[in-house]
């Protein structure tokens, strides 16, 4: 699996939040949150910032949803990230 130009290849991490008062909430409740969660599978050919493994903040209305060997992954491109840890 190779990802080509300033595509990138992730896989979605499910984040909760807790509140103050200790309560968890959901993927439901995070419908005001603009930024999602994922983990790096594969960096494009020509995406440089971004490695194999990092953990990625990016944009949740971008991108698509697609199988790979029975799996998974979300492809997005090199702009709809907006942090890397």
């Amino acid at each position: 699996m190779k990802a080509i130009g300033k595509y990138i290849i992730i896989q979605k991490i499910e984040e909760q939040i807790e509140t103050k008062s200790g309560i968890l909430l959901g993927a439901g409740d995070m419908q005001d949150v603009r930024y999602r969660k994922a983990k790096v599978v594969k960096s494009g050919t020509l995406v440089d910032a971004i490695k194999e493994d990092d953990i990625i903040y990016y944009d949740r209305q971008s991108g698509h949803t697609m199988m790979i060997n029975n799996e998974k992954y979300s492809i997005i491109q090199e702009r709809d990230v907006v942090v890397v840890e």
